[in-house]
C-alpha cells in the first residue's frame, strides 16, 4: 500500500473514531463546578437540574465545589478541564461577565476560553425601601432622592456584586445619586435596611418577597420585563416610568473552548429537555428564578451581548477586587 493511501486511512480511522467517541458520550459521570460554597443560589440550581439530567443522558453528574475570588477559582479550573464535555461550569452573571471588568488579573476569558453550553435561568430582582422611608412608588422614590443628593444610602452584599451594580445602573438611568454602603453579604445589608440605616436595596425575589410580605421592607418594583409571579402586585421599572430598563441576572453552563460541536449539541439539548419538565420550572419559580432556556449559540450571542453592558456597569461604579 502506497504512503498517500495509508495516510489518507489513517486520516479517515480518526475521523471514524472521533464521531463514534461522540456518538457514545457520555459514557462515565459528568463534573459541574461551581466557584462558590455549597449550599447558596448556584448549588441550588444545579441540584434542581441534575436528577432530570442525568435520567437524560443516563450518566450522574457530580457538582464540585472551588470556592475563591469571586467564583474564579473554578472557573479557572473549568477552563484548564480536558475539552470533552466531562466537566462543565455553571456560572452566573458574575463569573460570566462581571469578573472581566471587576479584576485586573483574571486568570479567565468567558468568551475565550468557553463554548457555551445553555442558559437555563434569569433572575429578576427586586428594588427595595425601608419601610421608615415616606414613598410608596418608584416614582416618588425617585423625587424623594433628587431632592436629597447623597443623603440616601443604599446597601450591597458587596462590592462588584450584582446587588451594588444594579442600583449603579438605576442611578444612572434616572439621574438620581445614591450612597453605596457594601456589607459583607446581603443579611447584614437586609437587618440596615429593615431597621432605616440604609433605605434602598436590589435583591433576588424569593427574599425581597418574603421580607415585603412581612411589612419588614417595600418592594417599589422588579427590574424584569414582566412582572414576577411572586409579588403580582408590584409593576416592573418599566412600567414604573423608567424606559427601557430591563436588568436581570441569569445562570447558564459552559464547557471548555474546542469541546467538540456534537457533544455541545448533546448537552445543549439535554438541558432544554430538562427545561421543559413543568416540575423543573415550578421549582424554578419558588427559589425565585425564571426558566429562560437558550441553545449554545444563542446564549453565546447573549454573553456577548451583556459582557458590555455590565462592563460599563462596572467602570461607572469604579469597583475593582484584586
Amino acid at each position: 500500500m502506497n504512503k498517500p493511501i495509508r495516510t489518507a486511512l489513517a486520516v479517515l480511522s480518526l475521523g471514524l473514531g472521533a464521531t463514534a467517541a461522540t456518538a457514545a458520550f457520555p459514557d462515565k459521570p459528568i463534573k459541574i463546578v461551581i466557584g462558590f460554597p455549597a449550599g447558596g443560589p448556584l448549588d441550588q440550581h444545579a441540584r434542581l437540574l441534575t436528577d432530570k439530567l442525568q435520567a437524560v443522558l443516563g450518566q450522574p453528574l457530580i457538582v464540585d465545589y472551588k470556592p475563591g475570588a469571586g467564583g474564579s477559582v473554578g472557573a479557572d479550573a473549568v477552563a484548564k478541564s480536558p475539552a470533552d464535555g466531562y466537566t462543565l461550569m455553571l456560572a452566573n452573571t458574575g463569573v460570566a461577565v462581571i469578573n472581566g471588568a471587576l479584576y485586573s488579573k483574571l486568570p479567565y476569558n468567558t468568551q475565550r476560553d468557553f463554548v457555551p453550553i445553555a442558559r437555563t435561568a434569569m433572575q429578576p430582582l427586586a428594588l427595595l425601601v425601608t419601610p421608615k422611608l415616606p414613598v410608596q412608588n418608584l416614582k416618588q422614590f425617585i423625587d424623594y432622592t433628587k431632592a436629597r443628593p447623597g443623603q440616601v444610602n443604599y446597601g450591597s452584599a458587596g462590592n462588584g456584586g450584582i446587588s451594588h451594580l444594579v442600583p449603579e445602573m438605576f442611578k444612572t438611568a434616572t439621574g438620581i445619586f445614591m450612597v453605596h454602603i457594601p456589607y459583607r453579604g446581603s443579611a447584614p445589608a437586609f437587618t440596615d435596611l429593615m431597621g432605616g440605616q440604609v433605605q434602598f436595596m436590589a435583591e433576588s425575589i424569593p427574599q425581597a418577597a418574603n421580607y415585603h410580605k412581612q411589612g419588614k421592607v417595600r418592594a417599589l418594583a422588579v427590574t424584569s420585563r414582566e412582572r414576577n409571579p411572586a409579588l403580582p402586585d408590584i409593576p416592573t421599572v418599566i412600567e414604573s416610568g423608567v424606559k427601557g430598563f430591563e436588568v436581570v441576572g441569569f445562570y447558564g453552563f459552559l464547557a471548555p473552548k474546542d469541546t467538540p460541536k456534537d457533544v455541545v449539541a448533546k448537552l445543549s439539548d439535554a438541558f432544554k429537555q430538562v427545561l421543559n419538565s413543568p416540575e423543573v420550572r415550578e421549582r424554578m419559580v419558588s427559589q425565585g428564578a425564571d426558566p429562560a432556556f437558550l441553545g449554545s449559540e444563542d446564549f453565546a450571542r447573549f454573553l456577548a451581548t451583556e459582557t458590555p453592558r455590565w462592563e460599563k456597569a462596572v467602570k461607572a461604579s469604579g469597583a475593582r477586587m484584586d
